[in-house]
């Protein structure tokens, strides 16, 4: 059988000794000594951390890129999958993921975050698990599911816990 993928949205922005570097690093290693592979948008922050980690755990790392990023593709990269537009992008994270994480992250987070939660939604994607990490994502989640209780869509799609062990324990036992 071959390993399960968890795809992992975050930010780009925090440096190694950073808070949000230093969990998603600890993501990485959790899920990767479980065998986990993980998938990223390939480039710094937290897609370098959370793929530093898997690989020193001895699992994949996965980067899908683009041509319009002038950034390189994090050195801990397995594997990298090189695309032509953010949409191409979006697709193959979506596509290669068995599970989702989300971690702090910008507007980019939050259009992977819902692009998930729509396909979903439209049941263009099979439901997979999907965990949010952190006090922004627990906050969007809440003030979403009220509105959707109120259009009548399917609720509790997307868990949110406020550490990364939580989210990893609920990761690898939903695969």
């Amino acid at each position: 059988m071959m390993n399960k993928t968890i795809t992992v949205f975050g930010s780009s922005i925090p440096l190694p000794g950073d808070f949000e570097y230093q969990e998603a690093y600890k993501l990485g290693r959790i899920l990767g000594s479980e065998n986990i592979n993980i998938c990223s948008g390939g480039y710094n922050g937290i897609m370098e951390a959370v793929s530093k980690g898997a690989v020193e755990s001895g699992a994949e790392a996965i980067g899908v890129t683009v041509d319009f990023f002038s950034s390189e593709p994090n050195r801990y990269l397995t594997k990298k999958i090189h695309t032509k537009s953010l949409f191409e992008r979006l697709e193959n994270l979506l596509r290669l993921g068995d599970g989702f994480v989300v971690l702090p992250g910008g507007t980019g987070t939050l259009v992977e975050l819902a692009l998930v939660w729509e396909h979903f939604n439209k049941g263009l994607l099979a439901q997979k698990p999907v965990a949010a990490v952190g006090e922004m994502w627990i906050d969007i989640v809440s003030k979403m599911e009220e509105r959707i209780t109120i259009e009548k869509r399917q609720t509790k799609l997307i868990k949110t816990f406020k550490e990364v062990e939580s989210c990893a324990d609920y990761i690898i036992s939903n695969l």
